[in-house]
């Protein structure tokens, strides 16, 4: 049963992923972009949890945590670019 559900699961968050990157693509401005971006990395997150969830296998989980720190570094530094026009003061 579980692995119907993680496969419903691994559906919906490609989905995810795929509509969020056409947004990254076509975004009318910077800060579309942005929010598209920070999206995109959760569904990424959350593809590889489901993925070692169905799979069994704890070794996904430390890889979905370096892309939660990549993707709130990167986050914050994308919102300072657009706030401030430069990262590092």
């Amino acid at each position: 049963m579980i692995e119907m559900a993680a496969l419903v699961a691994l559906a919906a968050f490609g989905l995810g992923v795929l509509l969020c990157a056409w947004r990254l693509w076509r975004g009318p401005d910077l800060v579309d972009r942005v929010l598209a971006m920070d999206t995109l990395t959760v569904n990424v997150i959350a593809l590889i949890v489901t993925w070692g969830i169905w799979q069994g296998s704890s070794v996904p989980f430390v890889a979905a945590l370096f892309f939660a720190m990549i993707g709130f570094v990167s986050t914050v530094a994308f919102c300072r670019y657009v706030l401030r026009g430069q990262i590092i003061e």
